[in-house]
C-alpha cells in the first residue's frame, strides 16, 4: 500500500527529482478544501505561510505521523502538533542564503550603502567615509548551523567572533554571559528560535548593554526584539540595525520602523534564493526515503524546547 504524502505544490515532486518509491502524493497548499485523502495521509510537507487558523486541521487527520517543515522555524506549528506526530524542520537548508544576507546587510550598513542609494535617487554627489569590518568584534546570539555559516563568511575579514548558545560548549558561551559580552561587540547577530524564553530577549536592557554605534542584525523572528525599545535606540542615534523580520509582520503602512533612522529593512527574504526550492525539496526527498525505510529522521523538533 502506498504511503500518502501531501506536497505544497503540483511541481514539488519534480523539484525533488521525482517522488520516492512507495509514495503517492496529493497537493495541499494550506487552504480549503482538503484533498480527498485526508483519512489516509501520513506525511505533510507543510507549505510556507499557512495561517494559524488552519493549523487545527492537523488534529483531524487520523493517520498523520510526520509533519515536515520547509523552514527552520517551527514556532507556528508547535502549539497545534497532534499527539504521536513527529515534527521536523529544515535546519541547515537555508544556512547559505541567510548567512549571505547577514554579510550583505553588515557590509551595507558599515559602508553606508543606504545613504549612497538615497543620494543616487536624489541625483546628488555626497562622498563619505565608510567603516571597516576588519578588526571588529561580532557576537552571534543563538549559535547553530546558521551561525557557523556566518562565521565562515566572516573569517576572511579578520574579525573576532563571540558565540552564545542555548547549550554551552567549547567556544560557545551560555546565555547568562550576554550581559558581559554585549558591551564588547561592534555587531550583534540574533539567530535564536522564537520560544517563550526568547520572546522579547532583545529588550531595552539588552540594547542598553550594547556599545554606542553598534549594529544589531536580526535574522531570527520579529518578536525576539522589543520593537518599541529598538525604536528608542535608533531614534537616539546610539545604535543601528538591520532587520529581515519585524513585530508586527508584515509591517503595516505607516509603522514607525519604515522611517526609523539607521535601519536597513528587508521583508523576510533572508532565506529566499532562486535555488532555494531545489535545496528544500532535496531535503524533503531524503526525509521521505528515511520515513519509508524506518530510519531515524533528520531535524526532529522537540516541542518542549521549541527547537
Amino acid at each position: 500500500m502506498a504511503i500518502r504524502v501531501w506536497l505544497p505544490e503540483a511541481r514539488s515532486a519534480a523539484d525533488m527529482g521525482g517522488l520516492p518509491d512507495r509514495f503517492a502524493a496529493d497537493v495541499w497548499a494550506g487552504g480549503e478544501p482538503l484533498p480527498g485523502s485526508a483519512d489516509e495521509v501520513e506525511v505533510i510537507v507543510l507549505p510556507f505561510g499557512v495561517a494559524p487558523s488552519r493549523m487545527p486541521v492537523l488534529a483531524k487527520l487520523p493517520r498523520l505521523r510526520l509533519i515536515q517543515l520547509m523552514s527552520a522555524g517551527a514556532e507556528q506549528v508547535i502549539p497545534f502538533l497532534p499527539p504521536g506526530v513527529t515534527l521536523c524542520n529544515a535546519r541547515g537548508v537555508h544556512d547559505p542564503a541567510v548567512a549571505e544576507w547577514i554579510m550583505a546587510v553588515i557590509l551595507a550598513q558599515l559602508r553606508g550603502l543606504p545613504r549612497f542609494l538615497d543620494a543616487q535617487r536624489a541625483g546628488t554627489w555626497e562622498p563619505a567615509r565608510g567603516e571597516p569590518l576588519a578588526g571588529r568584534t561580532v557576537l552571534i546570539v543563538g549559535y547553530g548551523s546558521i551561525g557557523a555559516a556566518v562565521e565562515r563568511l566572516l573569517a576572511p575579514f579578520g574579525v573576532t567572533v563571540r558565540r552564545v548558545g542555548r547549550r554551552p560548549r567549547p567556544g560557545v558561551s551560555p546565555a547568562r554571559d550576554l550581559e558581559e559580552l554585549l558591551p564588547e561587540a561592534d555587531i550583534v547577530i540574533v539567530l535564536v528560535p522564537l520560544t517563550p524564553a526568547t520572546t522579547g530577549l532583545v529588550d531595552a536592557r539588552f540594547l542598553g548593554r550594547m556599545r554606542d554605534g553598534a549594529l544589531l542584525v536580526n535574522a531570527a523572528r520579529g518578536p525576539v526584539v522589543d520593537t518599541g525599545a529598538l525604536l528608542d535606540a535608533l531614534r537616539s542615534g546610539r545604535l543601528r540595525a538591520a532587520l529581515d523580520v519585524t513585530d508586527p509582520e508584515p509591517l503595516p503602512a505607516g509603522h514607525p520602523l519604515w522611517s526609523a533612522p539607521g535601519l536597513l529593512l528587508t521583508p523576510h527574504v533572508a532565506g529566499a534564493m532562486t535555488t532555494g526550492t531545489h535545496r528544500v525539496m532535496a531535503m524533503v526527498r531524503d526525509q521521505l526515503e528515511r520515513y519509508a525505510a524506518g530510519l531515524p529522521l533528520r531535524n526532529v523538533v522537540s516541542p518542549a524546547e521549541g527547537y
